[in-house]
């Protein structure tokens, strides 16, 4: 009896913790795309409603969202975070050094299979460009990055490069990408592939920090 009732409570507990992982992340692919807006109030109560849970999972992803970043609390609630331009320059640096390294541990560590991939993911891209939506261009980059940064072969920094890169202002901007911004954007991943193929190191860390850096400009410029 004692085995039936502890195996129920782990039962109990895995699926609360889904639950509210599953809140959390809803909640925060909201924020990240637009949907809810900086300075906007976040209201427990309409949360769980729209959710249709209860203000326990709600409260446990404002904490989440309050340790990334991407909400505040105020007047005894909590509102989306507005990102001043000096706060959004710290974001850019800090995955301007991850996303550098990861580059360069993916040219020392990946395997052929991995870096023809990435080739793969970048061609078919300038294959599409024409028939392609601003939206299509950020599934694509995030698709380019996310498997040069698998290819480094390091979870950890994996996770904190997904920390330094989910927030709106970076969604935003690429819808008001122009065809040159394009361009500069496709000709940044064709030399880190080059880099990648070459298995130069060096080149692909400055390849990769240099595309994180430009987007920082491109942020500031749209937001100043």
């Amino acid at each position: 009896m004692s085995e039936s009732i502890g195996s129920t409570r782990g039962v109990r507990v895995e699926s609360t913790q889904n639950l509210s992982t599953e809140v959390y992340e809803s909640i925060r692919r909201s924020i990240v795309e637009g949907e809810i807006r900086p300075n906007e109030r976040l209201i427990e109560a309409e949360l769980a409603e729209r959710l249709d849970v209860s203000r326990t999972p709600i409260r446990e992803s404002m904490q989440r969202l309050a340790a990334d970043g991407l909400v505040v609390s105020r007047r005894r609630g909590w509102v989306v975070r507005e990102h001043s331009s000096q706060e959004i320059r710290d974001i850019y640096e800090v995955r301007a050094a991850l996303e550098g390294y990861a580059a360069r541990l993916a040219a020392e560590r990946a395997t052929d299979d991995e870096i023809a991939e990435i080739v793969r993911i970048h061609e078919s891209y300038i294959a599409e460009l024409e028939n392609t939506s601003r939206g299509h261009l950020l599934e694509h980059n995030d698709k380019f990055h996310d498997a040069v940064v698998a290819a480094s072969k390091n979870a950890r920094m994996a996770e904190q490069i997904v920390r330094n890169s989910s927030f709106y202002f970076v969604h935003r901007i690429a819808g008001f990408w122009s065809d040159d911004d394009v361009r500069v954007s496709i000709a940044g991943h064709q030399e880190l592939v080059d880099a990648l193929v070459a298995r130069d190191p060096e080149a692909a860390e400055l390849a990769a920090r240099r595309g994180v850096l430009s987007g920082l400009n491109k942020t500031l410029a749209r937001i100043s």
